[in-house]
């Protein structure tokens, strides 16, 4: 064993082969690190965003899929400057580098104005009656306070829940300012006597 072991070692062939295996590993090294890698994570790639704002979804479609790009059509929305079916805004916005195969997400505009169902926004706190109103894509308009115990509870809306508006369409809310229902005004006591300390007796007079 201890003479195979010395032959071993001695033998240019052995050193040959010890030197090609090195080599070839190497190799595979680099080729993962230089080609496989980047390849599959595109670090070296990056694409800009064309605008493709107005212009019609077809024509944006395809301008997208020839930078590699993919889009989605997230809202519709009715604008009287643009022809049907035309794209309005964009996400992300022209000229950002992203990745290839990113979705570009589009507002395209539609003749008819699409319409939603008011909800009840009524004894929700004005935090999440903004965010509901929002999320049926309705905007709130003027926030007015009166007197009632809650702080900052929806008291009345506008538009009654369950109307259909325009998408878009404005909500003015009444809230409660948390000061509770009765006032009472502050007498002038400036000027007046203090009260007598009590007496032990109970009794508490003026002076």
């Amino acid at each position: 064993m201890t003479n195979y072991l010395k032959n071993l070692l001695t033998s240019k062939k052995f050193y040959a082969i010890l030197f090609g295996f090195v080599l070839a590993a190497s190799g595979i090294l680099l080729v993962l690190n230089e080609i496989v890698m980047p390849a599959y994570t595109n670090y070296y790639e990056g694409v800009t965003v064309p605008d493709v704002r107005e212009i019609s979804l077809e024509e944006a479609g395809e301008l997208l899929s020839s930078y590699g790009l993919r889009y989605e059509v997230t809202d519709r929305r009715a604008n009287s400057a643009f022809p049907e079916d035309y794209v309005i805004e964009q996400t992300p916005t022209p000229s950002q580098i992203v990745k290839p195969n990113r979705k570009i997400y589009l507002t395209v505009n539609t003749e008819s104005q699409p319409t939603v169902q008011v909800p009840e926004v009524v004894n929700l706190s004005l935090r999440n009656a903004r965010i509901q109103l929002q999320n049926y894509g309705l905007t709130i308009g003027t926030i007015s306070y009166e007197s009632s115990r809650f702080k900052n509870s929806v008291m009345r809306q506008s538009i009654p829940a369950g109307r259909t508006v325009d998408k878009g369409a404005t909500v003015d809310l009444v809230v409660s300012d948390g000061l509770g229902e009765k006032m009472v005004d502050m007498p002038d006591i400036i000027g007046l006597d203090s009260p007598r300390p009590n007496n032990g007796c109970g009794i508490t007079g003026l002076e």
